[in-house]
């Protein structure tokens, strides 16, 4: 039987910008920042309600949940409004890389002395 899980928030409450839209960064529950992606109101309900973190994709406008198709899921543990409700930050437990390029995390390149610097590898396997 599925755990059915209370909203904590309206959706509609958060301040969206003109497409509909909100940011939402995903962090492990570690504290590392793994990636940002964007909601709309329905992308953040259906998180809420299934606790499958679901995006909305700018590019294809539809929606998308991590892991759909990689198996690299991300499964809700807690969903933080900023202090302005225009952001969010979803702590999440993250099966395999959150980033498309195969690396835990989107933010693998720094600025170091000039250069772009790759910070970690891309996962094996």
């Amino acid at each position: 039987m599925q755990k059915v899980f209370p909203m904590p928030f309206d959706p509609s409450s958060l301040k969206y910008d003109d497409r509909g839209l909100v940011p939402c960064i995903a962090q492990d529950e570690g504290g590392a920042v793994l990636m940002m992606a964007w909601m709309n109101a329905e992308a953040v309900a259906r998180t809420l309600e299934t606790r499958r973190v679901t995006y909305w994709s700018r590019s294809r406008q539809a929606f998308w949940i991590k892991g759909e198709s990689s198996g690299h899921v991300q499964e809700l543990v807690d969903l933080r409004v900023d202090c302005d409700r225009d952001c969010l930050l979803a702590v999440v437990r993250q099966t395999g890389p959150a980033c498309h390029t195969n690396r835990r995390s989107c933010f693998y390149t720094a600025g170091r002395d000039g250069k772009e610097v790759e910070l970690m590898a891309p996962l094996v396997g």
